[in-house]
C-alpha cells in the first residue's frame, strides 16, 4: 500500500514540478497540460530512479516522512527535468 502512495506522491509532484518549471521558463513551457503531462511522467520516472538507487525508502513499501519526501524531491525534480528537457528538443526539432 505504501508504495502505492508513494508512486501517487511521485506522479502529482511531478505534474507539479513540470508546471512550475514552465512558469519559471516560459519560453520552454508546452502549454499547462503539456507542462503536466511531461511532469507526470517524468514524476514518476525520477521517483522511481531514486528508489532504485536505494534513496528514501520508496521501494521497501513503507511510508514515512523519509519516503514521502524522496517521491516528493524525486517527482517534482524528475517532473521539471522532464518537461524542459521535451520543450528543448520540441524546439530543436521546430527549427529544422
Amino acid at each position: 500500500m505504501g508504495n502505492i502512495i508513494s508512486i501517487l506522491i511521485q506522479l502529482v509532484s511531478g505534474g507539479l514540478g513540470g508546471l512550475g518549471a514552465g512558469k519559471v521558463a516560459p519560453k520552454l513551457s508546452l502549454g499547462k497540460v503539456g507542462d503536466v503531462i511531461a511532469g507526470i511522467v517524468g514524476g514518476g520516472l525520477g521517483g522511481q530512479l531514486l528508489s532504485l538507487l536505494g534513496i528514501g525508502a520508496a521501494g521497501a513499501g513503507t511510508l514515512d516522512l523519509a519516503s514521502i519526501l524522496t517521491s516528493i524531491l524525486g517527482g517534482g525534480v524528475g517532473g521539471g527535468v522532464l518537461m524542459a528537457i521535451v520543450a528543448a528538443v520540441k524546439k530543436l526539432l521546430v527549427k529544422k
